[in-house]
């Protein structure tokens, strides 16, 4: 344990945003379109929009693309990624 930080036993967040959002407000600030991202990173235009609909996933295959275009690193886009996972995966657990 670090000092000045409690053990938290339990707590876990319950919501998450998927990298397509976080994608989504990369390419809006740069007055980008998902086409003109697509074709810089490497991807289709389709998996682009699929991303940022949140219907696919950020790869690390697609992470290291992306972070080779906007700047964030990879490991950024797959930690968004993983929170996002196991937040679906907890709150399927508890639906059932």
């Amino acid at each position: 344990m670090r000092a000045g930080l409690q053990e938290d036993r339990g707590w876990s967040p319950s919501w998450a945003t998927h990298p397509g959002e976080h994608l989504a407000e990369q390419i809006e600030a740069r007055g980008w379109s998902q086409a003109q991202l697509a074709r810089a990173a490497g991807l289709t235009p389709k998996l682009v929009s699929t991303i940022i609909a949140g219907r696919n996933p950020v790869t690390p295959e697609t992470a290291i693309k992306l972070e080779r275009v906007l700047g964030l690193k990879a490991e950024i886009w797959a930690r968004l990624q993983w929170n996002w996972d196991l937040t679906v995966a907890r709150a399927r657990e508890r639906s059932q």
